[in-house]
């Protein structure tokens, strides 16, 4: 048996990146599942790029303000306590509005951790 508490707050922030990201699987000892925490201020995005994965199932829990999810069909608002999820191969670009009340704050967990399973989509490629 394992177990672990990790201080988020002691997770220092990604570098380069659109919003605040605190990557928690390492730190976790977590293999199987990647565990992000992102805080966006008006007008940040979560992901680097509008995207979609190839294999990786994504799932957004949004711990406290109100997550846009853009995808080709519509544009998703998910308030606090909800839960968006996102299948393989199905593009998406998770922000918080520039006309936002306040920051949102968001747990995201995908499976399996693959590195290099982001593809950068465009709209005009449908």
């Amino acid at each position: 048996m394992g177990y672990r508490v990790v201080d988020t707050e002691s997770v220092e922030p990604e570098p380069d990146r659109p919003s605040e990201c605190r990557k928690l699987a390492d730190p976790g000892g977590l293999e199987s599942v990647a565990v992000n925490r992102f805080h966006a201020k008006p007008g940040e995005q979560l992901p680097l790029t509008y995207h979609y994965h190839e294999t990786q199932e994504e799932a957004f829990y949004v711990l406290d303000g109100t997550l846009a999810v853009e995808t080709p069909a519509e544009t998703y608002e998910v308030p606090a306590d909800g839960l968006f999820v996102v299948d393989p191969e199905s593009p998406q670009r998770a922000y918080n509005p520039a006309d936002a009340d306040g920051p949102v704050t968001v747990l995201a967990i995908g499976a399996p951790p693959i590195d290099g399973d982001a593809i950068a989509y465009e709209p005009a490629d449908e």
